[in-house]
């Protein structure tokens, strides 16, 4: 499959992306209704969602804030103002993000463009209530997930949205392969590692979104394609038995590390999430990579948060998949997490605790891994393609 990869290798429908936020987000232009925004390029959810014009901003525990609060990049998505906009009547949009971030409002219609790839009559969440915790550059989210993670509700109260009242609806790239926009039914995402030293705002050039054909960058001869692990409709929990599919979820050999041999390291339900800086891992797999930084990581109980120095040595860390180890390479492994009070530098570890080995409970490769490899997202076959990176 990856000699076939490569020969769609293309700028056509290629989104290039930019960082912001410590180079730690990867942010694509959008275009909807013939306004353009900045939003975040998220392959671990589904919506695409644009902050309305005239929004209500929050804090995180609902207490109502200025609009500046929410550091969104815009005054909003003005609907009225677009030609093309419908409003989808009596429903709402309501979504949660794994930090306490939420919006809800309208829901709408659109023709959507990103990186050349146009759609029409795109159902998109136009959130006028807003807690986020913005870079002051993203006005909003492409989701590139699932329909069965989208976040449209029959309702036109957001606080009653239920599993019982889900509307799952095509997200943008799923669209776009209805309406047959793309040449290939598979898109593929290659993130730079950026600089975080960088103050500015924005950082062009951090990789590639591409739609139907593979990201422009150089490749190493590993690849592994697996399917895309699909759950229960009724418990929940991973299984291929007439499966949903909400996260592009990986089956995970095993992680290598010095001393991993003496655990089982391997994990049937781990996303891909271009939206998620950190890897969130299982708990004994974290607590035996941090040993291994040299000074010895320090893990802080109150933040649940492993520490390094800025100047630490990583240990070795591998993924494999498919029988194929993908290394992430040790200047991924310690980040910049902001300064302390008295004015210095902090880091953390790339690899961080996402909690105890159950079923029930999802792990993530985030950027930390993701800028080692091209990942590429089949949804027609669900199955998913990872191919190591030149070292850059």
């Amino acid at each position: 499959m990856l000699s076939s990869l490569r020969s769609h290798a293309s700028l056509n429908n290629t989104a290039v992306l930019a960082g912001a936020d410590l180079d730690q987000e990867y942010l694509s232009n959008i275009t909807v209704g013939g306004q353009t925004f900045t939003a975040i390029v998220d392959t671990g959810s589904s919506d695409t969602w644009l902050v309305k014009k005239g929004f209500k901003c929050f804090n995180l525990t609902g207490t109502p804030e200025s609009t500046e609060t929410c550091g969104f990049g815009s005054d909003g998505f003005d609907t009225a103002t677009s030609k093309t906009f419908k409003t989808l009547p009596n429903v709402s949009f309501n979504i949660s993000y794994g930090d306490g971030e939420f919006l809800s409002g309208p829901v709408g219609f659109d023709t959507v463009s990103v990186g050349g790839l146009t759609v029409k009559q795109q159902e998109l969440g136009t959130p006028d209530l807003a807690a986020w915790n913005g870079d002051g550059v993203n006005s909003g989210l492409l989701g590139l997930a699932y329909p069965g993670l989208t976040s449209v509700y029959n309702t036109t109260d957001p606080t009653k949205a239920s599993s019982a009242n889900h509307i799952a609806y095509d997200p943008f790239f799923f669209t776009a392969v209805k309406q047959n926009m793309v040449t290939n039914p598979f898109f593929s995402v290659a993130l730079d590692r950026g600089t975080p030293s960088d103050d500015s705002d924005m950082t062009p050039n951090l990789g590639y979104v591409a739609f139907g054909g593979m990201a422009p960058v150089a490749l190493d001869k590993t690849a592994a394609t697996v399917p895309v692990q699909g759950y229960s409709a009724t418990t929940g929990n991973p299984s291929n038995k007439n499966p949903v599919y909400f996260y592009y979820t990986v089956d995970v050999d095993a992680y290598v590390f010095s001393g991993s041999a003496k655990l089982n390291t391997s994990n049937s339900n781990t996303i891909l999430d271009t939206g998620t800086t950190l890897n969130y891992l299982p708990t004994k797999v974290v607590k035996a990579y941090n040993a291994g930084f040299v000074p010895k990581a320090t893990y802080d109980a109150d933040q649940d948060l492993y520490f390094v120095g800025c100047n630490a040595t990583a240990p070795a860390f591998s993924v494999t998949i498919a029988g194929k180890k993908f290394p992430i390479d040790a200047r991924d492994q310690v980040l910049e997490a902001g300064t302390d009070d008295d004015g210095n530098v902090v880091c953390i570890s790339g690899t961080q605790n996402g909690g105890a080995d159950t079923p029930d409970n999802v792990f993530i490769l985030g950027d930390v891994f993701l800028h080692n490899v091209v990942s590429t997202f089949n949804i027609k076959t669900n199955e998913m393609t990872v191919t190591r990176r030149a070292k850059y």
